[in-house]
């Protein structure tokens, strides 16, 4: 018997899985996303990905800003047997999540109950994890604390950046929602319940965490870069102008933290050092170092703090 999905996400994260859903022989109610953005100074609306790919697909898209009493009273007369949440933007109301004989659930980009919470992709890169991977959970009125249905892993390595990750975790969230659909069809359903005492948090990041700290060791600066990679990017300041690391690896080296150590862009960090591979100049594309230093002058000793 086909379900009946209202599905709920934002970023671009969540289409493969919105795409997953929408080929099987279910149905897609509505689409819940966050509102459209305003850029260059109001003069153009951007919609969300998941907007977007609704709009080309002909199915009904909502923003509300909260879930009044009219919202909810809405999803309930649509009747879904679910609601799948991915990456919405938005905590869902005790009083939603209330209403009868729906399931909720989410897909989460963790091991769950490790990296709960807004940024786990990232925290998972920062903290050097060797794996991580997607969680597909029931939700309830704690943050992510929800029994988990299904889990699958994957590896991280020292070079993984977020986007590359990210593209990788959606596609395994993409195969593994297909797997949850045909337990809940087959009504097979065993939520298990997360290990509190297992629990961490990953904490929304902070502008103030994108500059780096030359005081940290290479490994870390580096795992940083790489957390940050594409977007938000870390950065560090030479002669005035911004500078966002986008690849960088780690060298055996010694010098005081945030001296350049020679020509090659190589940065003394509290243990070993980094060189600098790839980099963006604030307002500019993204270029090589070598390109970078044919139009740059910097000198050996030079101090970046």
């Amino acid at each position: 018997m086909a379900l009946k999905i209202i599905f709920m996400g934002t970023p671009e994260f969540s289409v493969p899985i919105f795409k997953s859903i929408y080929e099987t022989n279910n149905k897609i109610l509505e689409v819940y996303t966050q509102p459209p953005k305003k850029k260059n100074r109001g003069q153009k609306i951007i919609n969300s990905p998941i907007h977007e790919h609704s709009k080309k697909l002909s199915i009904s898209v909502r923003n509300p800003i909260v879930f009044d009493d009219e919202e909810i009273n809405h999803i309930e007369n649509l009747k879904p047997d679910l609601v799948i949440v991915v990456a919405y933007g938005k905590i869902l109301p005790k009083k939603l999540l209330n209403l009868k004989d729906i399931l909720f659930i989410n897909v989460h980009a963790s091991l769950l109950p490790k990296w709960r919470g807004a940024a786990p992709i990232q925290r998972a890169i920062m903290n050097m994890d060797q794996e991580t991977g997607v969680s597909i959970m029931k939700i309830v009125p704690e943050l992510d604390a929800g029994p988990v249905l299904i889990q699958s892993k994957i590896k991280i390595t020292k070079e993984t950046n977020h986007k590359e990750l990210s593209g990788k975790m959606s596609e395994l969230g993409a195969k593994l929602i297909l797997d949850t659909l045909k337990i809940i069809e087959n009504k097979k359903v065993n939520f298990i319940e997360q290990n509190k005492l297992n629990a961490t948090y990953a904490k929304k990041i902070e502008k103030t965490e994108t500059r780096l700290n030359w005081n940290d060791d290479a490994e870390k600066i580096i795992a940083k870069i790489n957390a940050f990679c594409p977007s938000p990017g870390c950065w560090f300041e030479l002669n005035g102008v911004r500078i966002k690391i986008i690849k960088a690896k780690q060298v055996v080296s010694k010098g005081m933290p945030g001296t350049i150590l020679d020509d090659k862009l190589t940065i003394a960090c509290s243990k070993n050092a980094i060189q600098v591979l790839e980099l963006q100049k604030e307002g500019k594309q993204k270029i090589t170092a070598d390109e970078f230093l044919r139009g740059n002058t910097i000198k050996t000793g030079q101090s970046l703090n």
